[in-house]
């Protein structure tokens, strides 16, 4: 990453950062937990590849090109297969392509052996559209079972377990 690269990225984080500090201090209308307004979740499908599941928040939207997916050795992502999104103008950086709404992304992956587990590490970082409040970006991890070739897609797996609704 390149010095100006870093500097921004920086420059962002801090503002984010004043800005939640500032709506955890009573000034404006309540703001989800990150893990809340952006769900991460992710499945092996087969050996060759993942799914990679945002449920995204009304009101939130996730930075496409924010959007980092790695799996650890000796498996390996290889690119992304990501939605176009939506092109807004962003405060912070400009025109940039988001997520507004849930998103799916196919990840393919070589190495990966049926049977095993591969850990996944996510990064991204998205905004509250209607507060005007950045997040600061979000690195996230989880262990996915590779299903054997044929046998289905493995089991989801959530970043964060979804809170249980007691009373409907």
């Amino acid at each position: 990453m390149t010095k100006r690269a870093t500097a921004n990225r920086l420059g962002a984080t801090a503002v984010a950062g004043l800005a939640l500090v500032a709506l955890a201090a009573g000034a404006g209308p309540a703001l989800l937990p990150a893990e809340r307004a952006f769900a991460l979740s992710a499945r092996a499908i087969d050996p060759t590849a993942i799914e990679v599941r945002f449920e995204i928040a009304n009101g939130y939207y996730l930075y496409r090109d924010k959007l980092v997916i790695e799996v650890e050795p000796p498996a390996k992502a290889g690119t992304p297969s990501k939605p176009a999104g939506k092109v807004v103008k962003d405060e912070f950086f400009g025109e940039v392509a988001t997520w507004p709404q849930d998103v799916v992304i196919r990840v393919p992956v070589s190495g990966a052996k049926a049977g095993s587990t591969i850990k996944l590490v996510v990064e991204s970082q998205g905004c509250a559209s209607e507060l005007g409040v950045c997040y600061p970006p979000q690195r996230q991890s989880m262990a996915l079972a590779v299903p054997a070739a044929g046998a289905g897609p493995g089991p989801l797996v959530h970043a964060v377990p979804p809170k249980k609704v007691w009373f409907q």
